[in-house]
């Protein structure tokens, strides 16, 4: 089983939610977030750069990749119990904004570009609409 959190603003290249860091930095970058949110958010950041792989593919075109748009999102295994208790912090202070955060849970990703322990990051299959 896999879980994501998204906000029900649609991404221009997934065609699927926005997760819950992209919903956080525009927040930040249009001045709504409180300096101790914003710093929240940052150690949060800091957090998930040392215990995540940043995934090495977001697409699953063959080379050369930076001429494919990228549709793949970014989904937790269930298991990763710690880096989903960090992303409901973040939960947190987008829903004290008035935006509304829903977990998704599937068995059907999609498409898998990138797996690791944690994580595993997949086009989406055109008839799942999550």
């Amino acid at each position: 089983m896999y879980v994501r959190f998204a906000v029900a603003e649609i991404h221009e290249r997934s065609q699927r939610c926005v997760g819950v860091f992209q919903a956080l930095y525009r927040l930040r970058d249009a001045g709504k977030l409180h300096p101790y949110e914003e710093e929240h958010l940052r150690v949060v950041s800091e957090w998930f750069n040392a215990h995540l792989e940043k995934p090495t593919r977001f697409t699953a075109a063959k080379p050369a990749y930076y001429r494919k748009k990228s549709k793949a999102i970014s989904w937790f295994r269930d298991t990763a119990h710690d880096h989903i208790a960090q992303i409901r912090e973040m939960v947190a202070i987008l829903e004290s904004h008035g935006v509304s955060v829903r977990m998704l849970k599937t068995d059907r990703v999609g498409y898998v570009v990138y797996e690791d322990e944690h994580q595993v990051v997949a086009e989406p299959f055109s008839d799942v609409h999550l």
